[in-house]
């Protein structure tokens, strides 16, 4: 119920004709920007924070410019790029790529939106760059490119990223530059040689090894190289399309359709460790870069990211919600005749339409039960079927997210209360505002922030019957809990139901993640917060002490060796011991309504996604060596910051 920033996304095409044909068929010489730019509205839901745009023109004559590139900042970035560029030299360029940015990372600014640029007066030496990743080894990539004495400028995984693969393009460049001066080759001559026979792959082969985590690169040259690859354990998604006039790369597979009006069979997934080139001269290849390192495709994609308008995640979601039933109807204590269903937030509306279709088959097959006994005893009365007709599965809209609410707080501040002096701006004069008595000034803040929160949903009035109707509420996730506790459940219980059901269509969420979502510290999940009460309510902080021990010893060990020892603080406890625990940390003071906790199974996530397995997130088994190092490492911190001596 608390948004997550997560992955970006990310949106390429190559024009395979001659600019021309697209004018001509077409009858606009903007085509390949029209595309771009809905690609990129398509997927806004991957990303609020920035966007930017880049592109190539091939046929560019020496003293033109022939590499460009806009970015932008906020949620409207989108229209900004594309209002700022100068439509007449990007309308003559072959080659776009759009990026859509979520900083997981707590970095902003200009600075960090892709794509990002290297330039170099050789075109073959160019490269730009985006991608929809986040590595998990940067400490170790650094090291690796300062070591060939490198000096980069920026310290993040974008651009280092793209230090060590320009540093791998130039190695490429000048290669076939000393074949070519063999060959007695001069001049333009030796140019062309370079441009014609440059081999992307080789690049990505020499420089992907290093990387950890999970990825989407997408780049091109500045003498015409295309590609895009995908990660070797297939974590993040990329989807592609290919006809005699474009190709095309998306982060999701109805951005495609849509865009250019294709049927859900046409579109392709890049495997992983697989790479999509295209070549100066239009020639487009599939190349495994490196080994798949199995399938652990993202499960959280299919449960929350992608656009649910993809025909297999709106199947899955279903799937997700109509599986959890039987949980349901046992929480409810089978009283399908008093419970209204509903869902909150729309991310979570197609599972809802599936718990829906569960429900109502279940009552189709009660009710075929009882007309059968019925028929048996003799013909009933219209009144008997009519009784039995009548019941149906109730479902209402009973939360709403209220419009985004303004008031004179500054929304950049934090929850906690001001200290004395560290206020700038009119921030320090809206707190004398706030605290005009000079007294409890932090209690006051916190108690206007707090209101605020609790008013951000907003609920149907009249859409149960107080004290006699459950309500079954389904989210996607629960991951922090924080709005659950500050807003959703306060704000249910003025409906007065006779019970509250709150149902996630994932598992728990015990574990962070680091391939391209912002959960990265443990004490942000609720989950983990109820495991350690209940280790402190037993007396075993002795067990966490040790867990401790444990992690701070796999530092210094090779990757092979490392364990992810943070399960143990979970071992001791079941599923249904934590959601209680959980419940009993999320209930807001003053609500006494009964309320229950129903999460997904880890078995019941994978019968609806079977083919996106990865589920670190809620088993703790990470794919990658660094994402296990950077698990031992978060419980390293919340311990030092913790411990109680």
């Amino acid at each position: 119920m608390e948004p997550l920033k997560h992955e970006c996304g990310v949106a390429m095409i190559r024009l395979l004709k001659p600019i021309r044909h697209y004018q001509e068929k077409y009858g606009t010489s903007s085509y390949a920007l029209n595309k771009l730019y809905l690609m990129m509205e398509k997927q806004h839901n991957r990303g609020q924070e920035g966007a930017g745009i880049a592109c190539t023109n091939l046929n560019a004559q020496p003293g033109e410019e022939y590499m460009f590139r806009e970015r932008a900042l906020g949620k409207d970035a989108i229209a900004e790029v594309f209002e700022h560029i100068d439509i007449d030299l990007w309308n003559e360029a072959e080659i776009f790529m759009g990026h859509l940015r979520y900083s997981t990372t707590g970095r902003s600014g200009l600075a960090h939106v892709h794509p990002f640029m290297r330039r170099n007066n050789w075109r073959a030496k160019n490269l730009c760059l985006c991608g929809n990743f986040n590595l998990t080894n940067v400490d170790e990539v650094f090291r690796e490119i300062t070591a060939k004495g490198q000096h980069p400028r920026i310290y993040n995984d974008t651009y280092i990223m793209l230090e060590l693969m320009g540093h791998r393009l130039d190695r490429e460049s000048e290669r076939l530059y000393n074949i070519a001066v063999l060959q007695g080759l001069e001049g333009m001559e030796l140019t062309r040689y370079i441009e014609d026979n440059i081999d992307i792959t080789n690049v990505l082969r020499s420089s992907t090894p290093l990387f950890d985590g999970g990825y989407v690169l997408c780049g091109f040259t500045g003498s015409g190289e295309m590609f895009s690859m995908r990660d070797p354990w297939g974590i993040r998604p990329a989807f592609w399309y290919r006809d005699d006039e474009v190709l095309v790369v998306a982060s999701e597979r109805p951005v495609i359709q849509t865009t250019f009006d294709l049927p859900t069979d046409s579109i392709h997934e890049l495997l992983p460790g697989q790479a999509l080139t295209v070549r100066k001269n239009g020639n487009v290849a599939l190349t495994q870069i490196l080994p798949p390192r199995g399938n652990h495709a993202c499960s959280f994609e299919r449960i929350y990211f992608s656009r649910g308008s993809d025909r297999d995640i709106y199947r899955e979601r279903k799937a997700l919600g109509e599986q959890l039933t039987s949980q349901i109807d046992r929480a409810i204590d089978g009283d399908l005749e008093h419970t209204v269903f509903s869902y909150i937030p729309n991310t979570a509306e197609v599972a809802f339409y599936g718990m829906l279709d569960g429900f109502k088959k279940q009552l189709n097959e009660q009710k075929v039960e009882q007309l059968y006994r019925l028929t048996q005893q003799g013909k009933p009365s219209r009144a008997e079927l009519r009784a039995i007709l009548h019941n149906y599965v109730r479902s209402e809209k009973v939360a709403i997210k209220d419009i985004k609410l303004r008031t004179f707080i500054s929304p950049s501040l934090t929850l906690s209360p001001p200290e004395e002096g560290r206020l700038e701006g009119n921030a320090k004069e809206e707190t004398s505002v706030l605290s005009a008595d000079n007294t409890s000034k932090g209690t006051i803040w916190g108690h206007q922030r707090n209101d605020l929160a609790a008013h951000v949903y907003d609920i149907t009035y009249g859409s149960l019957e107080p004290q006699v109707d459950n309500l079954v509420i389904i989210d996607d996730s629960i991951v922090r809990g924080t709005t659950l506790r500050e807003s959703i459940i306060r704000i249910l219980d003025r409906l007065h139901p006779k019970k509250m059901v709150l149902v996630s269509s994932c598992p728990q969420v015990r574990y962070p993640d680091y391939y391209g979502i912002d959960m990265s510290h443990l004490d942000e999940f609720i989950a983990f917060r109820a495991a350690v009460s209940l280790h402190l309510e037993r007396g075993s902080w002795q067990t966490l002490h040790d867990i401790y021990i444990k992690c701070v010893e796999q530092q210094s060990l090779q990757p092979a060796q490392m364990r992810n020892y943070v399960k143990l603080v979970y071992e001791p406890f079941d599923a249904d011991e934590l959601s209680a625990k959980m419940l009993e940390l999320l209930r807001p003071d003053g609500v006494t309504t009964p309320i229950r906790l129903v999460f997904q199974s880890l078995e019941g996530l994978h019968r609806a996604c079977p083919h996106h397995p990865g589920d670190w997130y809620f088993s703790g088994d990470y794919p990658t060596p660094g994402g296990i190092r950077m698990i031992n490492r978060a419980y390293i911190d919340w311990y030092e910051k913790n411990d109680k001596g």
